[in-house]
């Protein structure tokens, strides 16, 4: 999964979410649950690479910031909590979809 529309689709799989622009910036695509209206995802282009930007347990952060040269604190977000996936293709399909669907599962409470 390296492309934009890939992971909007993607996204679009999860039940009673909606695709945003809040910034009026096409750049910028958020992935919102439609009840609380929280982001789940943020994704972006930056550098010549679509960059998604995850939510996750801080448990698990560090694991995936180890495992992957692509995944990095945040960009713009509290890197705490959130991680950035760099989608150049070193990040295996099946990841990239475990990492969206835990910020899905951590955001919709």
């Amino acid at each position: 999964m390296t492309e934009r529309a890939q992971v909007i689709a993607h996204c679009l799989t999860y039940p009673d979410v909606c695709e945003d622009y809040p910034f009026h910036d096409p750049n910028w695509c958020v992935m919102r649950h439609r009840k609380n209206r929280r982001v789940f995802a943020w994704i972006f282009n930056k550098d010549g690479k679509v960059w998604v930007n995850v939510k996750c347990d801080p448990q698990w952060r560090d694991f995936w910031r180890d495992a992957f040269e692509s995944v990095i604190p945040a960009y713009h977000l509290n890197k705490t909590h959130w991680n950035s996936l760099i989608l150049d293709g070193s990040i295996p399909e099946r990841e990239i979809k475990r990492m969206i669907g835990e910020s899905y599962d951590l955001t919709g409470k």
